[in-house]
Formats: C-alpha cells, structure tokens, sequence
C-alpha cells in the first residue's frame, strides 16, 4: 500500500444538541496510514464515535476527516470500496457456518467466489477456526463467533481495515494469537484499532491515540507518550511492604494495598537497591502505557 495520511481536523460530534455534550471535542490529528493506530480511553471516551466518522458510518457534527485523501463525507462511496470493519456491535449470522459467512461477504465486495474460498480457508486457519469452519455460527461460544468476524474483514484484505475491540471476549491465549495475525497484516495495510486492553496497544500500535471525554489528549508512539510523563520508571511493590523514603518521584497506593513508585533512573537504582537489601519483593520497568494513560487521563487502564 502506497504511503498516505489519515488526517482529521476539528472533529466534533454532538448526539443530543439540547445538552451540547460533545462526544468528540474538536479532535486535530494527522498520522501515517500505515502499520496499527491504536485508539484507548475509558468508555465513553468517543473512540467507537470516532471509529464510525472515520469508517463512513455516522456523520461528524462539523470539522473534516481524510483517509488517505478521501473525505469521509465527500467521498464516501470511493472510500468504502478501499476499508473493511469489524463494528463493536457485529454478530455473526446464526444459520451460516464460518465459511459461509466469510465467503458469502467476499462475494459481495466482488472477489470470484473460487478466490473467496481460498481467502475463507486462509482467514478462518488464521484466527483458529479451520476446525469449525463448516459448524453452524449459532453452535459457536461468544468468543468464536467474535473470531469470525475478525476473519471475515482479515480475508478482505482491504487497504484499511477498522477493528473496534476485535479481542474482546478472547480467551489470552487466542488474543496473543490473533495479535500475530494483525501484525502480520500491518506490514502492508493500515490497521485502526480500538482496545480496553492496554498491553495489546502497547504490543501492536505504532501510533497511539489516547481519547478523554472526547478530547485528544495525546498522540505518538509508545516512547513519544513516556515523554510525556516526567518520571520514566516504576518500582511496584507488594502491599504491606515498608516504603523508603523517596527523595525525588512520586508514591501511590491501589485499592488493593500495593504500592507504585514513579522516579527517575538514579533514584530507581537507589531505591531498588535498598529495598533489596531488605529482603523486600518488587518489580522495576520502564512506565508503561497504563502508567502513562493513568498520569494523562488520571484512571488506570485495563490490563
């Protein structure tokens, strides 16, 4: 796929004009189209709003959106023939079987029913389901049938593919996976992804778009986003354990009693090294996105 931008500029959708709440506030961002651009945010934050402008389903209240130099309003038609999306709220249909369903929208978006097949077959094998293939989708579990449906837009293999929380319902085991799936994928398709799972943007995502109450409040990669935060290092620790004094960072507590402590390089050394010799249990890392969503968004993410 050749180079381009996904560029939106002042994005705003307003559902009830009485109250004036904006599910998407104004959103400015321009990234490449290509590899994983991965949206998070707490529910609610506008990300499956601002999956559907981009995807041509629902209408922004004003500002503009580009795929690749397609308007997402003007263009419409030209642009769905270049994107496939799996919608959070897809089902499979009960009385097909998988590779019924998957050809049966292959054939509809114009591929020969002999290359449908095989994509079918390919897709199906690619998310675990070659076994099932010719089971009908209402004997499926919930999370099957999710499977099916993220084969059904993998099989496309449009230039841009929407994938609005595809491992929701997955067992780990089979998100890991499908995660290989999609990065296999993104070396030549842009994928947009939408996630409550942390850890999958992390491992996926060469851009990230953290959304909160329908603002942009940060966009980048993975160490663009760490920047952002002045602390680059977490020391976790077990609750009930004694906690040194810390000259230069930042304590916290969970709910659950165990301790986060946010600093730099030399005084994570220092700290690592003291609580060691006091034969205390502990982890250090570099901040994650989950440290760097709770320090923009101010609430910890899904894990």
């Amino acid at each position: 796929m050749q180079g381009g931008e996904l560029v939106c500029r002042g994005l705003t959708k307003v559902y009830d004009r009485s109250n004036g709440k904006k599910a998407l506030d104004a959103v400015d961002l321009a990234v490449p189209s290509r590899g994983v651009f991965s949206l998070i945010g707490m529910n609610g934050a506008g990300k499956t709003t601002l999956v559907r402008i981009l995807a041509t389903q629902l209408e922004p209240t004003s500002g503009s959106a580009q795929i690749n130099g397609l308007d997402v309003m003007k263009d419409a038609r030209k642009l769905r023939d270049t994107i496939a999306a799996v919608p959070q709220e897809a089902r499979t249909v009960a009385w097909m079987t998988p590779m019924q369903q998957v050809s049966s929208y292959l054939l509809w978006r114009g591929v020969p029913y002999g290359e449908g097949r095989r994509r079918a077959v390919e897709a199906l094998t690619k998310v675990g389901l070659d076994k099932q293939a010719d089971v009908l989708n209402r004997k499926l579990s919930g999370g099957q049938r999710r499977k099916v449906m993220v084969a059904t837009v993998l099989a496309a293999d449009a230039e841009v593919t929407f994938l609005d929380e595809p491992t929701t319902g997955l067992d780990p085991i089979s998100r890991r996976d499908l995660w290989q799936s999609l990065q296999d994928m993104a070396k030549d398709h842009f994928l947009i992804l939408t996630t409550h799972y942390l850890q999958e943007a992390e491992v996926l995502a060469d851009t990230i778009g953290i959304l909160d109450k329908g603002k942009l409040v940060g966009l980048g990669s993975l160490d663009h986003l760490r920047g952002l935060v002045k602390y680059q290092y977490s020391i976790r620790l077990p609750a009930g354990t004694a906690v040194p004094e810390v000259h230069d960072g930042t304590v916290t507590t969970g709910q659950d009693g165990q301790v986060q402590i946010l600093t730099g390089e030399s005084e994570a050394y220092r700290l690592s090294g003291e609580l060691l010799r006091s034969g205390a249990r502990l982890s250090v890392s570099r901040i994650s996105l989950d440290d760097v969503f709770f320090h923009l968004v101010g609430e910890e993410g899904t894990t």
